[in-house]
């Protein structure tokens, strides 16, 4: 059955395909077709693309104008999941910039460039929304929690009550100077007792515990990941890094609640980044694309520090603020933070993070240094001794 459902989206991807190629009506066949307006097809699509560009490369620029063309359309798709539609748009776009370079096409790629302008501005938008939406639930929840621990506030004090009006009593009654009737009534008594005691006890243990949830739950981090850092410049990127080893020792803190908000800076148009795509896809960070990156070197930083003080500005939920870099020209951004009240956690390679970044954060995770594999010789190769 899987082997099926991939089939099916392989055909209905080449099916519309297809239909932006030979100019027919693409809306009726994506209206019957809502359930595979997903994810997959956003993958599926990068990887058909990639895969015809390097089998016929003379049709590369006739294959992306059709990509270009169905991507506007699914992008101005009102039904089905809007989310998913912008992903499956940012994906063709984002894919057909392995062929429309600005210096071949320049006409095709900025149309490209301001089309995955809109589409990341939509994507920011759609991601703000649910976050307000996520914040409203925190808050509606945290109101009946309070309420509730009122409530049981109130029956736990009437229960105190009760205790103590039952302990005076047992203690003015004397078992040994009353009749039957009396003892039958203290054991009346005393049965009460141990089930108010009982009561007491849940009541409060149960208060504790919704007094302490909200705090655990409570999505109070935000990532800022440094591509070109982690990847030690562009002109020979290095890519033996795990972002989900990054995420994951990160959670391990005791600062960190729950991550609301993950951000990765980078020139996204590389197709040497093309396997870090798919892995922020899957942990769910936010691709910011830089645009000029090799002109402006600075873009990325700058871009960085200005989405983190709008956020500590903006979102008061926000505690902690992780940055992914050595950089130490963060060094100022993490001491305005703490003027915020903000928590700053640094994160880069072992031995390559400034020291002064390092000596302002209030937490630093260590990332291990890659490691160089120097290539050994071939033995065929060595050259042999005369004798």
């Amino acid at each position: 059955m899987p082997n099926q459902a991939v089939n099916q989206e392989q055909t209905f991807l080449i099916d519309l395909l297809r239909a932006a190629y030979q100019n027919q009506e693409i809306y009726p066949i994506l209206q019957h077709n809502l359930s595979k307006l997903n994810d997959n097809l956003a993958l599926m699509l990068r990887k058909w693309v990639s895969e015809r560009f390097a089998q016929e490369p003379a049709k590369g620029i006739n294959i992306a104008r059709v990509v270009v063309k169905l991507s506007t359309i699914i992008q101005g798709f009102e039904q089905g999941n809007p989310a998913s539609n912008l992903e499956i748009a940012i994906a063709g776009y984002e894919t057909v910039l392995q062929v429309c370079t600005r210096e071949a096409f320049p006409r095709e790629w900025d149309i490209v460039q301001q089309a995955l302008v809109t589409a990341y501005q939509q994507r920011q938008q759609i991601f703000s929304r649910n976050m307000a939406e996520l914040r409203e639930q925190t808050v509606q929840t945290q109101s009946q929690i309070n309420t509730l621990t009122e409530k049981l506030q109130q029956e736990l004090e009437q229960a105190k009550l009760q205790i103590n009006d039952l302990t005076t009593v047992i203690t003015q009654l004397e078992p040994k100077k009353v009749n039957s009737e009396f003892k039958t009534e203290i054991t009346s008594l005393i049965a009460e007792f141990k089930d108010l005691k009982q009561r007491q006890i849940c009541v409060e243990q149960f208060t504790t515990t919704a007094n302490v949830s909200p705090k655990i739950e409570q999505f109070n981090t935000a990532i800022f990941y440094d591509i070109e850092n982690l990847t030690m410049g562009r002109n020979n990127p290095n890519l033996n890094f795990s972002l989900k080893e990054i995420q994951t020792n990160l959670e391990k803190t005791t600062l960190v609640n729950k991550i609301a908000i993950q951000c990765a800076y980078a020139d996204w148009s590389d197709s040497r980044l093309r396997l870090l795509k798919n892995e922020i896809q899957e942990l769910g960070i936010e691709a910011i694309q830089i645009f000029d990156y090799s002109h402006k070197r600075n873009a990325a930083d700058m871009q960085l520090a200005i989405d983190v003080m709008e956020l500590a500005q903006s979102r008061p939920t926000l505690q902690v603020f992780v940055i992914v870099s050595g950089d130490g020209a963060f060094a100022a951004l993490a001491k305005k933070l703490h003027e915020y009240g903000k928590t700053v956690i640094g994160c880069a390679y072992e031995g390559q993070i400034n020291r002064i970044l390092k000596s302002v954060c209030d937490r630093f995770i260590p990332i291990p240094a890659p490691q160089i594999q120097i290539p050994t010789p071939s033995p065929s190769l060595t050259p042999l001794k005369r004798g």
